[in-house]
């Protein structure tokens, strides 16, 4: 049999008329979401504006969900990518039900690459393929019942969204962060400050003596938006520069898979590290899974510790210093030599014009000047991506510079020299090698033959090696400081507080976050609102938003090899030479200016689209201030506000969700937010994943075509193939389709499988073979409900006994409980169990009792809606159960008649018997003793006592 066979619903002429059947759920859903979309079912009321309705928003609390953006592939859906969306749906309808206003929007973060590549293989402009797009994967959510509200749908390329995104991107250009206020203001507030003399410009000249280039760059260099000529991510295989976070561990791009290299270029660059505290400190009052906030958390890599400047004379006989960042400044009197990145800027002016004498081969590379070896040394490092350079374990290179610098606490000249594992991007680019008590240095020391001087007592059992860790100071003293004896702490705080005195050093906090490049060298993006005039960047007016992309002929960025040092990407919109060069008036008379020719990252429209949909219709600002209250306000004091449930991967946990909560407090900073955070809370949804399967090759080959065999083997055309577990997907030709699942069950019993797999937080596996047990599951309770001949409602005015009132008000308190936490799994378990003793009550073909049926009913909708607005209708109600209340149980129901009781001998469990929930002590003392199990596991021995935890536990302890 084929790997893909299925148990088919029957739909021949022997089915039962009016049974529930795959023809019969494509037609009932079909009904039933145009109706919705009719009616306006989904349509949530703002509390004003156009989407206002203050009566309908009057004394319902409300509760924003929503699910993080989809990318509009080609390719469409597979089973897999829903997963998330039913799992809002779910609860967005259960909470409907308990009254409150849900806004459940979703829209499409069209910008991107995967348009672009294909527009540069085949010429159609990427606006078309992504509509398309659009159009087909709105076409797939539709039919599985999401209740959106379809008003509020963005796509980052429309020009009414990315407006303003545009408008946003100003706001932070015209921004600096004020250490004083701890967040942003505007710039205007700054330039004031210099023009009246508040606040000094840095060389003390005053503002009125500046000139308008000098004005300009000055306030530049606040900017929390600014251009910067820094080492980039370059990917040559996708035309543009990457961020840090869009670079993958070894060294390659996370789309695609290309080689990223280093490029100095001028680029727009977001001051997220001025947020780097704020970042971190706030994660506190979120709401979300604690792995994802250690991962902020060390991706933001807050150190303590200090600066340390090591006096150098430069080839040219000037004194300067080398400063170094370190966390360990008690070890300084170990450090033996120096190490800079080979991009860092100093490099050059330290080189002499010939190596002094007696140097080991090594030192020098055998090159014959210490130009020739750092040039030398430089190319080579240069086509190595970071990850290589700072692999543990590789062996370490590098080259000396011929230059020695000082000691600061001990005046000892020590060598400085140049290794690719020390990186440009992370700290000064240069560091003081202490070889004792670091493991990298350790291995250059002993490659290079330089000396190590232990500054901290290791353990008594150490062998030898780098001692990284905590202890005494030792061989740490000078004629004005000793830290011998010192444990770690103390040693730094007294070495800090004299390098600072001695105008060495300071004390420092230093962050392995680095400022967000914010440029990408391709068509398919946000144009920058900004042009160019002779004195740098102007950012334009908010009445000239938005900046349109213009149409081009050719949307290949032109690249270069990675070896070629001299050239330099473009853009395609750099060969737009109208569109680029344009006249404006910004207020001083009609100019030619020149536009920004990159374009914003695709991550710019994520990072604040969560607003858009509280307002999407609003022509005048990004949100109304009342509405953005309403939906993202604190709820209480201390709280952050947000979004109530945001849901999706956890691989955007230090990509969009970083950038998100960085461009949000900004906003707030600004006053245009109430919220401090963008998502209060956070939940990751599980993976699903899929077999599949490659051939002799290793081409991963279709897996709805692989046959298994009887041996338990598996071949594909004739020819045996491999199996592997993981993530469906395209790549690996493993995808199934919602639309195959819907034409095949129905739409429902999709929804209802993939609920039912697992906690929706965990990654599960797909078995298109097990999905027929939530379609037979909604069969059985369409059958309870409905006469499979006549298509009559088999529900009962009679009222239901006692047991079933039971069951009943125990199902619905485990659902409801299940539903307020996305436990749907065992939601599903809870009904189908209650399911099951219905189905036995109307074995004989008894009638369901009305309050049993609509309790069902009312349940099994937020799961699946369509057969639950279906016989809702059919038992007598007209108008849709979305506002229905959802059941509530009685109390006096839930306390069970009688429970089970433990019987123990010794500890041991001897028997079980079901005993009344009210039994005494006593009572179930005696009963214990009496047992025919307990007597004869006694086997005539003393009883030395009874415990007795009633009603559920009797332990007899035999003397």
């Amino acid at each position: 049999m084929t790997v893909s066979q299925t148990s088919t619903p029957n739909t021949g002429a022997d089915a039962a008329p009016h049974r529930y059947t795959a023809a019969l759920a494509a037609e009932l859903e079909r009904r039933w979401q145009d109706r919705w979309e009719l009616e306006g079912t989904f349509h949530t009321p703002n509390p004003s504006g156009p989407l206002g309705d203050p009566a309908a928003v009057a004394g319902r609390p409300k509760l924003y969900v929503m699910d993080m953006f989809p990318y509009p592939s080609g390719a469409g859906l597979h089973v897999g990518h829903p997963l998330g969306y039913i799992g809002t749906d779910v609860f967005a309808r259960y909470q409907r039900m308990n009254g409150y206003n849900v806004l459940h929007p979703l829209g499409y973060d069209a910008f991107g690459l995967p348009a672009e590549q294909y527009a540069v293989q085949t010429g159609q402009h990427p606006r078309v393929t992504t509509e398309a797009n659009i159009a087909t994967m709105r076409r797939q959510l539709r039919a599985l019942g999401l209740g959106h509200d379809s008003r509020r749908s963005v796509a980052t390329t429309d020009p009414s969204f990315y407006r303003w995104t545009q408008w946003i991107f100003l706001q932070i250009f015209n921004s600096w962060y004020d250490p004083d206020a701890g967040g942003a203001r505007p710039i205007v507030e700054l330039e004031d400050a210099y023009a009246s003399g508040r606040r000094a410009t840095p060389d003390g000249t005053p503002w009125a003596d500046l000139t308008e280039g000098q004005r300009r760059g000055l306030l530049d260099d606040h900017r929390l938006a600014y251009l910067s000529d820094a080492p980039v991510n370059w990917c040559p295989g996708l035309g543009t520069v990457l961020a840090n976070e869009e670079v993958t561990a070894d060294g390659r791009s996370e789309r695609g898979n290309y080689p990223v290299f280093k490029r100095n270029l001028r680029q727009w660059v977001m001051r997220i590290t001025a947020y780097a505290d704020r970042l971190i400190a706030d994660l506190d009052g979120l709401d979300w899974p604690e792995p994802i906030k250690l991962m902020q958390r060390n991706w933001i890599g807050r150190s303590v510790g200090a600066r340390v400047d090591f006096p150098v004379r430069t080839a040219a006989g000037t004194q300067t210093a080398i400063t170094v960042f370190t966390t360990r400044p008690d070890t300084l009197f170990g450090a033996t030599y120096m190490v800079l990145a080979p991009e860092h800027p100093m490099v050059d002016d330290l080189l002499p014009g010939a190596w002094s004498e007696d140097l080991p081969a090594s030192w020098t590379g055998g090159a014959p000047t210490p130009v020739a070896a750092v040039a030398a040394y430089r190319a080579a490092a240069m086509a190595k991506s970071e990850v290589e350079r700072g692999a543990e374990g590789r062996v370490k290179t590098g080259v000396f510079t011929g230059a020695y610098a000082t000691n600061p606490v001990n005046g000892a000249l020590i060598p400085v020299f140049v290794a690719d594992y020390v990186l440009m991007g992370y700290g000064t680019g240069a560091i003081m090698a202490v070889p004792a008590e670091d493991e990298r240095d350790w291995e250059f020391a002993a490659t290079f033959g330089l000396p190590h001087v232990r500054t901290v007592a290791p353990p008594a059992d150490w062998t030898d090696g780098a001692y990284t860790g905590d202890g005494p100071s030792i061989n740490s003293a000078n004629n004005e400081i000793s830290l011998n004896g010192l444990e770690t702490a103390a040693a730094k705080a007294a070495i800090i507080d004299w390098l600072a005195a001695k105008g060495f050093g300071v004390p420092t906090v230093q962050y392995k976050l680095r400022d967000w490049l914010f440029s990408r060298q391709r068509y398919w993006g946000e144009p920058f609102p900004v042009v160019y005039d002779e004195y740098g960047v102007r950012g334009l007016p908010d009445s000239m938003l938005p900046v349109e992309l213009p149409e081009v002929d050719d949307y290949s960025p032109r690249t270069f090899e990675p070896d070629d040092a001299e050239s330099t990407p473009e853009s395609p919109l750099a060969r737009a030479t109208e569109w680029a060069t344009v006249t404006l008036d910004l207020g001083d008379g009609p100019r030619e200016y020149r536009r920004e020719t990159n374009t914003m990252p695709q991550w710019a429209g994520s990072c604040w689209y969560e607003l858009r949909y509280l307002d999407p219709t609003n022509e005048n600002a990004f949100v109304d201030p009342e509405v953005e209250r309403y939906w993202m306000g604190p709820q209480a004091p201390g709280d952050c506000g947000g979004v109530d449930l945001y849901v999706g991967g956890v691989e955007h946990a230090v990509l969009h969700l970083l950038y998100a909560r960085f461009w949000h407090k900004v906003l707030f900073d600004l006053g245009h937010v109430s919220s401090s955070e963008p998502f209060r809370r956070l939940f990751n949804q599980g993976y699903i994943q899929a077999y599949a399967y490659t051939d002799a090759r290793g081409m991963y080959v279709p897996a709805e075509d692989v046959v298994e065999e009887t041996d338990g083997s598996f071949s594909y055309e004739g020819a045996p193939v491999n199996r592997e577990y993981g993530k469906m997907g395209k790549s690996l030709k493993n995808s199934v389709t919602p639309d195959q699942m819907c034409g095949e069950y129905g739409a429902d019993t999709l929804r209802l499988y993939e609920m039912s797999m697992g906690p929706l937080d965990v990654s599960r596996p797909w078995d298109t073979r097990a999905v027929v047990g939530s379609f037979r599951f909604l069969q059985r309770f369409w059958r309870n409900v409905i006469d499979e001949e006549t298509g009559l409602s088999r529900v009962s005015e009679t009222p239901a006994d006692a047991q079933t009132r039971a069951v009943v008000a125990r199902t619905i308190d485990g659902v409801a409980r299940d539903m307020a936490n996305l436990r749907f799994n065992t939601a599903i378990a809870k009904l189908i169990e209650c399911n099951n003793y219905l189905s036995r009550l109307l074995a004989d073909g008894g009638a369901l009792p009305r309050e049993t049926a609509e309790a069902m009913i009312l349940m099994v909708a937020p799961l699946a809606p369509h057969v639950g607005e279906e016989l809702w209708s059919r038992i007598g109600h007209t108008a849709t159960l979305t506002f229905v209340p959802f059941p509530q149980a009685d109390p006096a129901l839930l306390v069970a008649d009688t429970v089970t009781c433990v019987l123990q001998v010794g500890g041991k469990v001897r028997d079980r018997v079901e005993v009344p929930a009210d039994s005494t002590e006593e009572s179930l003392r005696e009963l214990a003793l009496s047992a025919p199990k307990v007597v004869a596991a006694l086997a005539g021995r003393e009883v030395r006592t009874v415990v007795v935890r009633a009603p559920k536990l009797v332990n007899v302890v035999p003397a």
